[in-house]
């Protein structure tokens, strides 16, 4: 567990963008929105943010952008969450401030550290200057930013993270080793220069305010390598009427195919970049892939719960399957799931896939996988959330509940153990 802290040359931090334009397929397009939506999780968590969003717009998308950077350049965790867009702040708080607590539970953070400092890394942006005729304007809501000048620094020390001396022994027994300290400087106007690219930061309009947004950067970059134009009109935002039935679609969807009414089920909030963005990648794809054959789902059963990251949970209950003529069914018991084909039954619990993932471990090591698969085999579900009345699936939200459930029946001791057998 490691701090994921920002790189250079990632979309929608400044840095270096791709030197050249490739003519790789349209598919990284959803690629690079997921990738950067995963990073960005992964980010924020290690950046132990806690409390409330503090969501605060600019004038315009110029100000949205700037504002990213300098709130980054003072340390300001909270400001840098507070600068995106509601959607994807709020995502991004919703799941660093249960995690974060998680771990001090743990004992991996300090219980000093503070919530709302940059740990570890100190970033200093100067005479920040952009290209503001050049702005590109998308559609009423989009406009992409282009930074052509100024210097953005950044200092890291290792010794500087919030972990425990617990954690830190257990993790390197014989010391960190090697270099703990990093410094570089990044000219802009330099690396315009150099690729023939001012970078750029997607800024998106929401109730007249702008902000800059992570997921439209990376499709934005995506459509620029794939040397695609942002598509005049997005696919349409056609949720579920309630949790199960935009969990049943999506399945319905993903089995026949249909990648537009899959786009369609996603977070409009959340997801817009890849509402915005679909048509391109649909008209890239030509021909649709084909459905799944010879597979039928006959029986989908769920149940829904409160979600931690935010939202409703689905919880598989009982599937079956017809699969050229032969009846399969998989149901949830507690932390197990039994498949049942041809008159026989085999359950799979958290104790015999721990038992597999423990051979060759000591007994703590074992004991940690077993609290490890059960949190992920009684919990993990499909988060969906409520956007103007019907309801979508979250990927993202998904993902972050995904990595509260991994941690949710661990003790510290199960997490000292990990990470002694790591080393």
């Amino acid at each position: 567990m490691g701090y994921a802290q920002p790189a250079w040359g990632q979309p929608g931090v400044p840095g270096q963008p791709p030197k050249k334009r490739g003519k790789g397929p349209i598919i990284g397009v959803i690629s690079a929105v997921l990738v950067i939506a995963v990073a960005a999780g992964v980010t924020v968590f290690m950046l132990n943010r806690g409390g409330g969003s503090t969501e605060a717009g600019e004038a315009s998308p110029t100000e949205a952008a700037s504002n990213l950077v300098n709130t980054l350049s003072q340390g300001d965790v909270a400001g840098v969450l507070g600068s995106l867009t509601p959607a994807e702040s709020a995502l991004l708080v919703d799941f660093n401030a249960k995690s974060t607590e998680r771990l001090k539970e743990l004992g991996v953070y300090k219980q000093d550290a503070d919530p709302n400092k940059l740990h570890g890394a100190a970033v200093e942006a100067k005479d920040l200057k952009y290209d503001e005729k050049g702005a590109e304007k998308v559609n009423d809501h989009l406009t992409i930013t282009k930074l052509i000048g100024g210097t953005v620094s950044l200092s890291a020390d290792v010794n500087e993270l919030p972990f425990t001396e617990e954690f830190m022994q257990a993790a390197f027994p014989n010391g960190v080793g090697g270099e703990t300290k990093a410094s570089e400087q990044v000219d802009i106007a330099q690396v315009v220069r150099e690729t023939g690219e001012p970078i750029r930061i997607a800024t998106i309009n929401v109730d007249g305010e702008w902000y800059p947004s992570l997921f439209y950067t990376a499709a934005d970059y995506g459509l620029l390598a794939a040397n695609t134009e942002w598509p005049a009109e997005p696919i349409a935002n056609n949720g579920g009427a309630d949790p199960e039935d935009a969990v049943k679609q999506l399945v319905a969807a993903s089995m026949a195919a249909d990648l537009e009414r899959v786009i369609e089920l996603l977070p409009p909030d959340e997801m817009g970049a890849l509402h915005d963005a679909g048509p391109a990648l649909l008209e890239a794809m030509g021909s649709p892939p084909a459905p799944a054959e010879g597979v039928e789902i006959t029986t989908l059963e769920t149940e829904v719960t409160d979600a931690e990251s935010g939202g409703k949970k689905v919880l598989l209950s009982k599937l079956e399957l017809a699969i050229e003529g032969q009846t399969m069914t998989i149901r949830r018991d507690g932390d197990c799931y039994v498949m049942e084909a041809q008159g026989q039954q085999q359950p799979l619990c958290a104790a015999d896939a721990a038992q597999e993932m423990g051979e060759g471990m000591p007994p703590e090591g074992k004991q940690a996988a077993t609290n490890l698969v059960s949190g992920l085999m009684s919990n993990t579900g499909v988060v969906v959330t409520e956007v103007d009345g019907k309801w979508y699936v979250s990927p993202l939200r998904t993902y972050t509940e995904l990595g509260l459930s991994a941690i949710s029946d661990l003790t510290s001791e199960d997490v000292f153990a990990l990470v002694a057998m790591a080393d």
